[in-house]
């Protein structure tokens, strides 16, 4: 945490809301109760109630710590990038290789929807702000078309949003109870290609492989 010591509660804490995680994907919000989210993280309840107020209070900060950690992988994916359209490619991989590995992002944000509409609007709109900021620099350097960045950042997370749910959470088989799977490389390429074209500077439309062809 920044190089600062992690308490003791601070351990207890986040093992309390890696537990719930786990609950709310397996069961959903629901079915889960406090009694199960303890058990899971091996404390009692009174310790529970040392760090939450209720169920909905630890289902919100799931919401926030899965955001915080998504928004992490993808910042930190494509800052090293050189130019937006390489920035879009690196944040989308981190994010796709994130859900793969924690398909509880899309399984309880789609709870919230009907559990926490606060924690939902929050999740998306915190990325979309970052996100916007990105993408309207882009715009003044050139780098993308003429396009409004709040538009375009909505945009684009659907795109991210629903391609990784057809791949990662249901699969190539498109079975909803299957295991995780992973966003295939053609999967990538052609959903790379949509957005390059989508952003791409006028009379720099890419080719397609994704690179930048002739203007026109």
């Amino acid at each position: 945490m920044n190089g600062e010591k992690i308490t003791k509660g601070q351990r207890t804490r986040a093992r309390i809301v890696e537990a719930a995680e786990r609950v709310f994907a397996e069961i959903g919000y629901h079915d889960a109760s406090i009694v199960k989210i303890t058990q899971a993280a091996g404390v009692g309840q009174g310790t529970f109630y040392l760090y939450f107020a209720s169920k909905i209070e630890v289902f919100d900060e799931v919401v926030d710590d899965l955001n915080r950690r998504v928004r992490h992988a993808m910042i930190e994916a494509s800052s090293a990038a050189e130019g937006r359209i390489e920035a879009e490619r690196a944040g989308f991989a981190a994010f796709f290789r994130f859900t793969a590995e924690h398909p509880a992002l899309y399984r309880i944000v789609r709870q919230a929807e009907f559990v926490s509409p606060g924690a939902l609007k929050r999740h998306y709109t915190r990325i979309v702000e970052g996100y916007q900021t990105g993408l309207a620099k882009a715009r003044a350097d050139g780098q993308i078309g003429d396009i409004d960045p709040e538009v375009a950042a909505w945009a684009l997370m659907g795109i991210g949003e629903i391609v990784g749910m057809r791949w990662v959470l249901w699969g190539p088989d498109v079975d909803p109870d299957g295991p995780p799977s992973e966003v295939p490389p053609d999967v990538f390429e052609q959903a790379m290609t949509f957005i390059e074209r989508a952003l791409a500077p006028t009379g720099a439309m890419p080719g397609p492989a994704g690179d930048p062809g002739e203007p026109s």
